[in-house]
């Protein structure tokens, strides 16, 4: 089966479907975010939880998130299909993000979202990949488009959640989340004819199709993706701290006061993804510009690059705040900080997204991203571990932890650059023979 992408309508130069997804991932994106910018301080404030106690619920839930999208993966790609599995994904999430404004079912309403995502989170970017051919030159880049629509629910949700949540109550933000998730919902369903057709979900048909794409991961892949993901897993644990201690820091260590006025605390939580819209179109215009030079960068490169760049980040919190000592500091900072771990962000996290999916076999598409976000799940988990020691060190100490671990991630990046070459050199091997079969 060939895919026909140069034929599909298109809008903005890609194919319609694509912009159903952005719309259908960035309302999913504001209800996540829009209920992440309150958990922390809903728990610290609201139910009266320790820190410690408080970044390891914090932990649990993101890594739980992102844990589930295994097996949901796995139910897409084996009984339900990817539209069916996004529907009742988001359904559930929906619930879940209403079951939050009320305390008693607070546990409860943070399963469910976390239940709901695994059918939701592996099953919409995999759609993206099959929107295009597998030598349409869009495909990779689709990615990072489609990451600028992750961050666009970001960046409102902190500023419309996080203000309500912040100055009328909680529960009301929360309430906000789910909203944003049943609006996502809605999208997706009236866009259904633009979106790709399933693949067929049995080893008969699978047998029938010849569309040039690899039938299982090779043995090296596998363990090239292993070590890749070992390597994010300790990049996750400073880099999901974002939403974990720096939003502790912001609200104790940090300055807020502009004049007489002050910033509500969940705002920067906005930062990351504003800067994510502003800098993706000069970032993806260089890497196109190095590419039509013939000097593009492989994709392990460009993750060691972007790790490297997130360190540089938390050094700079940690100078901020050993000069600091015990008082607080400018706003500015955390400012700056957003940005710098901005750049870094984007070299890496699309990158790896695009690799894990350009790596899958059609017929496990579902799966193979889900792995993607096993990575996360084990990221999240080890940063909730880590934020719990955030009581333990002064402020400095503790960033410069992360940005140590940030470095060791970027070192083991640098290193798997090698077989991930020859890794790719099979897979194209094994593409041209399925071209060619």
């Amino acid at each position: 089966m060939k895919t026909s992408a140069g034929t599909q309508p298109t809008w903005f130069g890609h194919p319609r479907g694509l912009t159903i997804l952005f719309l259908t991932n960035m309302w999913e994106q504001f209800s996540y975010y829009g209920m992440r910018a309150l958990l922390v301080y809903f728990m610290t404030k609201e139910l009266l939880l320790a820190q410690a106690q408080a970044s390891f619920i914090y932990g649990a839930y993101t890594a739980a998130a992102y844990f589930t999208p295994i097996l949901g993966g796995v139910l897409a790609d084996r009984w339900l299909g990817k539209r069916r599995a996004i529907v009742i994904g988001a359904s559930i999430m929906a619930a879940g993000h209403f079951m939050m404004a009320f305390d008693a079912f607070f546990y409860v309403a943070l399963a469910t979202i976390a239940l709901g995502n695994g059918l939701f989170l592996p099953t919409l970017p995999s759609q993206v990949g099959d929107l295009y051919a597998r030598s349409d030159a869009r495909r990779g880049w689709a990615f990072n488009v489609y990451y600028v629509g992750i961050n666009i629910g970001g960046f409102l949700a902190p500023l419309i959640c996080g203000t309500v949540g912040e100055l009328y109550g909680w529960h009301y933000g929360f309430g906000l989340a789910g909203i944003g998730m049943v609006l996502g919902l809605v999208i997706y369903i009236a866009g259904q004819r633009y979106l790709p057709p399933e693949a067929p979900r049995n080893a008969q048909a699978m047998q029938a199709i010849d569309d040039g794409a690899p039938r299982s991961l090779g043995r090296e892949t596998v363990l090239v993706l292993l070590g890749i993901g070992l390597a994010v897993t300790v990049f996750r644990a400073a880099y999901e701290q974002v939403g974990n201690t720096v939003a502790l820091w912001a609200d104790s260590g940090v300055d807020r006061s502009v004049g007489d006025w002050t910033i509500p605390m969940t705002w920067f939580q906005s930062l990351n993804p504003l800067f994510v819209m502003l800098l993706t179109p000069p970032l993806l215009a260089y890497w196109h510009r190095r590419a039509a030079a013939g000097v593009d960068q492989a994709p392990l490169r460009r993750m060691a690059c972007g790790a490297l760049i997130v360190a540089g980040a938390y050094l700079l919190l940690a100078m901020v705040g050993w000069n600091a000592g015990g008082s607080v500091t400018g706003w500015i900072w955390l400012v700056l900080f957003f940005l710098v771990l901005t750049v870094g962000e984007l070299f890496i996290l699309p990158t790896g997204l695009g690799l894990f999916a350009r790596l899958a076999p059609r017929h496990l598409g579902s799966t193979t991203v889900a792995a993607w976000f096993l990575v996360t799940f084990a990221g999240s988990l080890s940063a909730g571990l880590v934020g719990g020691l955030w009581s333990r060190f002064a402020p400095g100490a503790f960033f410069a932890l992360l940005a140590l671990l940030a470095t060791i991630a970027a070192a083991l990046l640098w290193r798997l650059n090698g077989p991930m070459q020859h890794a790719d050199r099979l897979h194209a091997g094994g593409l041209a023979a399925g071209a060619n079969a």
